[in-house]
């Protein structure tokens, strides 16, 4: 099976910093979120529609929200936290087929969320 070498210490410091705007913007109870470009230009979702609103609602605590923005925040913010507390290892192996996979389940939750399938 081929593998991806990631490296983690990036991936820490995008997490740590995605968890700190989250908590943020949970403090400041927003419900702005950064509009998709995609979504306003052809009404299609893409594939992280809702994340914003997602990692807001999981820092705050509210899984079924989190869930129903998008299912891959909780996730995220789950595997940032992870990142922070485990030891710290330098890169982690995975799949080449996660992250396709991954994205492909999420654009076909956000078109079902949204009425399109």
């Amino acid at each position: 099976m081929q593998t991806k070498h990631l490296a983690l210490d990036d991936m820490r410091v995008a997490g740590a910093l995605m968890l700190v705007a989250g908590a943020g913007r949970a403090l400041m109870h927003s419900h702005v979120g950064v509009p998709c470009p995609l979504r306003m230009l052809t009404g299609v979702p893409c594939p992280l529609c809702g994340m914003t609103t997602s990692v807001t609602a999981s820092v705050r605590g509210d899984v079924i929200g989190a869930i129903a923005a998008n299912p891959a925040g909780p996730l995220v913010v789950i595997a940032a936290v992870l990142l922070l507390v485990i030891p710290r290892r330098h890169t982690l192996d995975v799949p080449r087929w996660i992250l396709p996979v991954a994205l492909v389940l999420m654009w076909v939750w956000e078109l079902f969320r949204f009425n399109l399938i």
